[in-house]
């Protein structure tokens, strides 16, 4: 949860990667960098993604679900890749608040500028060591559970 002056906010992170390895680091990272009664789900291709932020699908009547307070999206995915996803979630009105951390193997500079360029908040390229990915979830967990102010 986080806390925002008096008012306390349920944290949920949504986390799309088709990588099985990937997914279980990152989880790992958000464990260590003790992250808080905070909701994690798992996504594995970009249809997945929008189908769970559109309540569609499997997803189908999971009314008591609330959107995610950040998106930490990989690129490189299945069926729909997360330049896509990205574009579909910044021009949807319902969803386009919520922040979208691309968190990618990718560090070209031109995926880097079309991800701004489609409404990325933030972009970061995964690190080589465990250790460095948990230092960076603790920097994503300070800035944007901590400090940034999200509706």
């Amino acid at each position: 949860m986080t806390n925002k002056g008096n008012q306390i906010l349920e944290t949920s992170i949504l986390i799309a990667d088709d990588d099985a390895d990937d997914r279980l680091l990152v989880q790992e990272a958000l464990i260590d960098a003790k992250f808080p009664n905070t909701n994690i789900t798992f996504v594995e291709d970009g249809n997945d993604l929008m189908d769970y932020l559109n309540k569609r699908g499997q997803y189908l009547g999971n009314n008591d679900r609330i959107l995610p307070t950040l998106i930490l999206l990989d690129l490189n995915m299945p069926k729909k890749d997360g330049k896509q996803a990205l574009q579909e979630i910044k021009t949807d009105p319902n969803l386009r608040q919520i922040p979208v951390v691309i968190l990618t193997t990718s560090g070209g500079s031109d995926d880097i500028k079309s991800s701004y360029d489609l409404g990325a908040n933030t972009y970061i390229s995964k690190p080589a060591n465990f250790d460095d990915l948990v230092k960076i979830m603790q920097t994503v967990k300070h800035y944007w559970l901590d400090i940034a102010c999200l509706t």
